[in-house]
Formats: structure tokens, C-alpha cells, sequence
């Protein structure tokens, strides 16, 4: 098991992915030969099921593209699950405290560093060695989405074993009481300290549902989330189709 997108982290280079929350293999097929470094398939806010996760993973097996599944809460049996069928990374929402990005590194490590069960199914397929490669391979980005969590950056980001701190811009907006609005001054500090204590703390600064790529990597953000399978969906079918309206007008005239 080598996980390119670790590595690329490592370097502080900056990855790019994308979201999947249709479950039909046809999707993660397809977004994966398009080159992204990762994949968040998405378990907190789309109706996807660990079975319907793991054929999602199979159906990117062929690609570059790294599998990376945001679970649900940060719980120890979800995070299990979706491990043990093949994800490369974890994504842990919520993550407002040190004891709750605690709770997060024990649940992706095995014993000795933490409490992972034993039992990867699917993901030992083709490493014989996962026990031990998992432990060093395995991402774990925790989601920065609130004001708590703001103020407690650098205790959660002391803790030994997270990968990326990792923004979920609407949440985050929202505890500050100022949904989506992006441009706000008190927003972008708010993602100013989070690229900084990022870079204290030698972790990937992430960002979901990014807005503007460019601006993002110069405020410090090397881990980006763009867009998602029903956005490319929504937008190329109303492209599609104000073109056509257009072509068929013109016909007309």
C-alpha cells in the first residue's frame, strides 16, 4: 500500500480532488481516469452505504486516484468499516476539541498507537503487509467547521497522527453566523489561522467545497476539494441545454 496523495502532503504540495456522492460505479469510473489525486466519496450527507462505498473504491481500482471516505461522525465502527474495505483516508467531521481528534487517530491505528480492530477485509487483498503499511499510509484529515474548533486549533493540532486540517466552509460560515459568505472578513481570518496553524503543525491545509482554488492556495491551502459529481452533472446538463435552446433559436430566426 502507497498512498500518492500522503506523499504529495509530505512534500506540501498541493493535491487536488473531488466529491462522490451518486452511488453507481459508473461515476467513480469515470471521475477516476480524469487524473485527480483524490476522491472524497461521501458518507455524512450522501445516502451511501458501506457496501455501495466499497463497489465505488472497486470501480476506481484501475486509477490513480486516491479513495478517501468521510464517514459519518467520528466513530470508531464507521471508521473501521470504511478502512477495511479499502480507503486510503479518513475523513472525521465535527472535530472541535483534542480529545475528539484523539478519539479520531485511535480509531485509524492499530494497537499499539490506537484501537483499530483487526479485520481488513478487502483492503489487505493486495498487500500482505497492510497492519503495518496502514499505520503510516493511512490519511486523516478532521474537519475545522466550527468556532469551537477555531479557537482550539493547536490543541487539536498537536495531536500525534492527523494528516490535514480540513475546512468545511458552509459549517464553518455558519457557526460564525454568516452562511456562505465567503468574502467576509471574518471568515478569511478564521481560514488564516487555520492555514497557519496548518503550518505549525507541519499538516496539510485542506478545504472543501473550495470557492476559488487560486486564492485559497496563496492564503496557505495545499489540500483542495473541487466541486462534486452532482455539480458536474447539474452544470454540464444546463450547458448542454441553454446551448441547444440557443442553436435552435437561432435556426428559427
Amino acid at each position: 500500500m502507497k498512498n500518492l496523495v500522503k506523499a504529495k502532503i509530505k512534500k506540501g504540495e498541493v493535491s487536488i480532488g473531488t466529491t462522490i456522492s451518486i452511488g453507481h460505479p459508473d461515476i467513480a469510473e469515470t471521475l477516476g481516469q480524469l487524473g485527480y489525486d483524490w476522491m472524497l466519496i461521501d458518507t455524512e450527507h450522501a445516502p451511501l452505504e458501506v457496501g455501495t462505498v466499497q463497489m465505488l473504491m472497486q470501480a476506481m481500482r484501475f486509477s490513480s486516484t486516491v479513495p478517501i471516505v468521510r464517514v459519518a461522525w467520528n466513530d470508531m465502527v464507521l471508521i473501521k468499516r470504511a478502512l477495511d474495505i479499502g480507503a486510503y483516508g479518513i475523513i472525521v467531521p465535527w472535530v472541535n476539541t483534542k480529545e475528539e481528534a484523539e478519539r479520531a487517530v485511535q480509531a485509524i491505528k492499530y494497537p499499539p498507537v490506537g484501537l483499530r480492530g483487526f479485520g481488513p477485509r478487502r483492503a489487505s487483498l493486495v498487500d500482505p503487509d497492510y497492519m503495518k503499511t496502514a499505520q503510516d499510509e493511512i490519511i486523516l484529515g478532521v474537519q475545522i467547521e466550527t468556532k469551537k474548533a477555531i479557537d482550539n486549533l493547536d490543541e487539536i493540532l498537536s495531536v500525534k497522527g492527523i494528516d490535514a486540517a480540513v475546512v468545511g466552509p458552509a459549517d464553518l460560515s455558519l457557526s460564525l453566523g454568516m452562511l456562505m459568505q465567503y468574502d467576509n472578513p471574518r471568515f478569511n481570518a478564521a481560514l488564516d489561522k487555520v492555514a497557519a496553524a496548518a503550518k505549525r503543525h507541519h499538516v496539510a491545509a485542506g478545504f472543501l467545497a473550495v470557492d476559488d482554488v487560486e486564492r485559497r492556495v496563496k492564503q496557505g491551502f495545499n489540500w483542495l476539494n473541487v466541486q462534486a459529481d452532482l455539480v458536474f452533472l447539474k452544470n454540464g446538463g444546463q450547458t448542454a441545454l441553454d446551448e441547444a435552446r440557443k442553436a435552435a433559436k437561432r435556426a428559427k430566426a
